[in-house]
């Protein structure tokens, strides 16, 4: 896949307001515009190419910020591009020289985003997948997200900033424009940008009133986001919550990851309930052994019967819980999902200044089996 974007650099008036040599000094007029490409292809999995084809100035110096060094010194008319292995935001500088001392330059930066695609743009990094059939299990409801856009059907989008930022003092107005389906994945994205009063956006999608589930195995495959106050979820709540409210109607919380100061390999996964008239939780985390949830794509599961939950991924067994007892009743019956990406809120935190805009959690797909 090739992204393209052109970005004029216009030297006319950067030192006197125009092109014309008005100081007498002897230099040229320098050039009127480059242009610099971001491109990806199977072999530059994020090249960043400055053309420039220059009539006056001498000679350039080409800079490809901090992770390249500098370039050496390059005649004019010739093409300069620098490889990026990482994703982040470089400064790109050229200088045009009329003589060893006498120059201009002007920069510009550059947001390398590598995403989870490889060279082709097309498939996924990696990671673990569980397969479509299981002995002894049928499957009653999947979404693969291979159309072009959310089923409708099966999905409501959840808008706004909710009641107390949704409970959690979260900081995000959430917005359906932030959602998309796109090479077999569900894509939603956090972004700094203002709306509704708020700093930043998200999206929230709920299968409530559409899709709803009483036991079973759920299987979901996805590469979470990461920085400090960003707050993926994939999550349950029971079909009760419109008459008796939260926490009564019951919370199954599948995966959650907070973001920031190194949690980004650890992922919980908890269950809230009423307890005589008091929210009662519990729950237990999974961490990496090495990397983070944001390198690979993951499964996040559960197995969940009139007996017990319990929380794998990748198919290891992290968390388990007796919902017998009567005080647990809530777990035993229908629950809809919920997947959303949170900002800020009061488990992770707000974003700071090292948090990078947009994140993405990129859901490859759900499916829920339940026994024979």
């Amino acid at each position: 896949m090739k992204l393209k974007f052109l970005l004029l650099l216009f030297f006319c008036g950067f030192i006197t307001g125009s092109c014309e040599d008005e100081t007498g000094s002897g230099i040229p007029p320098m050039p009127a515009d480059l242009s610099m490409e971001v491109t990806q292809g199977p072999e530059n999995p994020a090249m960043v190419t400055v053309n420039f084809s220059a009539q006056n100035a001498a000679f350039y110096r080409v800079y490809f910020g901090d992770e390249g060094g500098k370039i050496p010194l390059a005649t004019k008319e010739e093409q300069l591009s620098h490889t990026y292995t990482e994703s982040g935001t470089y400064n790109v500088r050229v200088q045009a020289h009329a003589t060893e001392t006498e120059f201009i330059s002007e920069s510009q930066s550059v947001t390398i985003d590598l995403g989870d695609k490889d060279g082709n743009g097309e498939m996924p990094i990696g990671g673990y997948t569980t397969p479509e059939s299981y002995e002894g299990w049928e499957l009653v409801w999947q979404d693969e997200f291979n159309g072009e856009s959310l089923n409708t059907g099966d999905w409501n989008f959840e808008t706004g900033t909710g009641s107390n930022g949704w409970g959690n003092n979260e900081l995000q107005y959430y917005r359906q424009e932030n959602t998309i389906v796109e090479d077999g994945k569900l894509i939603i994205t956090a972004k700094k940008e203002g709306f509704g009063g708020r700093e930043y956006t998200s999206s929230r999608l709920t299968t409530q009133g559409k899709q709803s589930f009483q036991y079973g195995r759920i299987d979901i495959r996805a590469l979470l986001p990461e920085g400090q106050g960003i707050w993926p979820a994939l999550w349950m709540l029971g079909s009760s919550i419109t008459t008796v409210g939260w926490p009564a109607s019951g919370e199954i919380d599948i995966m959650e990851m907070v973001g920031g100061q190194g949690r980004e390999n650890t992922v919980h996964g908890t269950v809230h309930w009423d307890h005589n008239g008091q929210h009662a939780s519990y729950g237990q985390g999974y961490t990496l052994e090495e990397g983070t949830f944001a390198d690979n794509y993951h499964v996040f599961s559960i197995i969940w019967d009139e007996n017990s939950i319990k929380w794998y991924v990748d198919d290891v067994l992290f968390n388990e819980i007796d919902i017998t007892p009567e005080a647990l009743s809530e777990f035993q019956q229908e629950f809809f999902l919920i997947f959303n990406v949170a900002v800020g809120g009061n488990w992770p935190g707000s974003p700071d200044e090292s948090t990078r805009f947009p994140q993405q959690m990129k859901v490859d797909y759900v499916r829920v089996f339940q026994p024979e």
